[in-house]
This record gives C-alpha cells, structure tokens and sequence, in this order.
C-alpha cells in the first residue's frame, strides 16, 4: 500500500517561502493533493498534481503564489510556496489513494474524505 512522509514546514515570516516535500512509497497513484488545516477551521484542498497527464490544479488561496511538482526519480511531490501570508498558516498534508480520482473533485469543499492515504501532517507558520 501506498505511505506518504511530508516534511518541509516551519516558521517564516510573511512574504518569505518554503518548500514542503511529501514522499511516497507503495503502489503507484493516479492523483496527490495538499490540504492545509488551521486551528478551527475546515481542511482545505490546496494544490492537486494529476500523474497521468501532469495537469496541476490549485484552491483559489494558492492561485498564483503556490507550485506543486514532481521528481519521478525521487517518487517525491513538492510544493513551493511563495509570498507567504499569515493566513496560510496550519498543518499541511499530502495524501492520496490507489484509486483513480479526479483533482477538480479531490479539491473542492469536503473532497478530501474520498483520500484513504495520507501523510502526517508538517506546521508551516507564518508570522513576524
């Protein structure tokens, strides 16, 4: 089966960058996405990478300032995130499931309870 590791978060004040790495190990997948999660609020979809065509997809809230890619080599997706807000703060996930499904369903509101896999979460805070 499918396991994932995320790594890459931590402090950073607002306009600076980080990079967050989420590796997988198992059967291949079809789609990895990242969700964020701020105290209080609901898992939000962020970014979504579809393995068979390489199409990317992004929420609304990382349109723009946010990059999600792929080493094949290392089987490990990234997530670039640039122009950081206070607002983006919160746990950051990756997950996935061996079971087709699509990235435009995967990121809207409540898609992500279709994912059986996911990562341990990663603390991205951005403050001064």
């Amino acid at each position: 089966h499918v396991q994932l590791q995320a790594s890459g978060g931590g402090l950073v004040q607002p306009g600076g960058s980080l990079r967050l790495s989420c590796t997988a190990s198992g059967l291949d997948y079809y789609v990895i996405g990242w969700f964020r999660q701020a105290p209080g609020k609901e898992r939000e979809g962020v970014s979504c990478l579809s393995i068979s065509d390489g199409k990317t997809y992004y929420g609304d809230s990382a349109k723009g300032r946010f990059t999600i890619s792929r080493d094949n080599v290392k089987n490990t997706v990234y997530l670039q995130m640039n122009s950081l807000k206070p607002e983006d703060t919160g746990v950051y996930y990756c997950a996935t499931d061996p079971r087709p499904a699509p990235c435009v369903v995967v990121l809207s509101a409540g898609g992500y309870v279709g994912l059986d896999v996911w990562g341990k979460g990663t603390l991205v805070t951005v403050s001064s």
